[in-house]
């Protein structure tokens, strides 16, 4: 997050005596890192629905108790392609929580009690986001929908947890059909992100790279410092993103 928040302090043009104007607002800590660049805030958050919640209830507290208007939320990240290649960026318009997509909302239990949460992304948002792709990229662009699990390992159809109970041709006949249900990547944060943005009336969009084909491979076989590159990609159409958003303030 520091690095994100460096680079995004440079490009807008936010250098005081040749050092970015770059705040951290949160103590050095495993939960999660806030730095505040300008008007733009850049938090981190662990894997799964679970620690992205605790980072976003701290987080509409804070902007609450600031006073803070017409905040929008973007949510970049990584995740495994469905039959797309590496490196696409797909910006999600819909999120299945399960095979049945009949089920746009994601479910919690309250004081024991279950509840659905509507999971919505903004579509006005999803085109910004779109919009600031570009001919040039080395990358495709694409907007689709993801299947968001609560699960690493066999919610996703892996077969190199700890344990298995499904064969490749599972595995394999599982993801085909994703596929055919227009599922583009899986991954672990996108469905709570969506769903509590939406409960407290914040605009979100959420953007993540591809860095495997999971009908390919289990696991990224590339060496992590291209790893690292790929994941500036989607970091790319944020920044792009907010140095429109505050040009046309």
């Amino acid at each position: 997050m520091e690095e994100l928040a460096q680079h995004l302090a440079g490009e807008l043009g936010l250098l005081l005596n040749g050092r970015s104007d770059v705040m951290r607002c949160s103590p050095k800590t495993e939960r999660y890192s806030l730095f505040k660049v300008g008007p733009v805030l850049c938090a981190s958050h662990g894997i799964g629905v679970a620690s992205a919640s605790v980072l976003l209830h701290e987080l509409f507290k804070l902007i609450h108790l600031a006073g803070c208007v017409d905040v929008t939320l973007l949510r970049i990240g990584t995740c495994g392609g469905v039959g797309e290649t590496i490196i696409t960026v797909v910006i999600l318009l819909l999120v299945f929580v399960s095979i049945r997509p009949s089920l746009p909302s994601y479910p919690r239990n309250v004081l024991g009690k279950p509840i659905e949460r509507p999971v919505v992304a903004d579509l006005d948002l999803v085109s910004e986001l779109q919009a600031c792709a570009k001919v040039g990229d080395h990358f495709p662009t694409i907007v689709g929908t993801t299947l968001c699990t609560d699960d690493f390992y066999e919610g996703q159809a892996r077969l190199d947890g700890a344990l298995c109970s499904f064969t490749v041709q599972d595995k394999v006949t599982f993801l085909l059909r994703l596929r055919e249900l227009g599922v583009r990547n899986i991954e672990m944060e996108s469905a709570g992100v969506l769903a509590l943005c939406h409960a407290v009336g914040i605009r979100a969009a959420v953007a993540c790279v591809c860095l495997v084909d999971r009908l390919v491979s289990e696991e990224p076989k590339n060496k992590s410092d291209l790893l690292e590159e790929y994941q500036r990609r989607p970091q790319m159409l944020a920044v792009r993103f907010i140095k429109s958003r505050l040009a046309a303030l």
